[in-house]
């Protein structure tokens, strides 16, 4: 059993050529491309908490079209409830 969560967006997209890049830490496409201010961690931090949670992190994106990240977790077989 699972959990997927998938975040979509209709901005710039990312080109084909960054896209084995997005994980780095303060890793930025070409800024010519855009007015997006940032750091370049963002992507960085949420691949290291679904590496933690022993997760996947998937992206699919077209310029011009926008991307869409697809998060899965797997379902821990010791975990035990919430208390009520």
């Amino acid at each position: 059993m699972s959990t997927i969560i998938e975040v979509t967006d209709t901005g710039i997209g990312i080109a084909e050529a960054d896209l084995p890049h997005i994980f780095d830490r303060f890793y930025r496409a070409d800024p010519s491309r855009s007015e997006v201010e940032g750091s370049g961690l963002g992507l960085a931090i949420a691949k290291w908490t679904v590496d933690i949670h022993h997760a996947q992190i998937h992206v699919n994106s077209c310029e011009g079209v926008g991307s869409s990240f697809t998060f899965k977790f797997r379902a821990r077989l010791d975990a035990h409830p919430l208390p009520r």
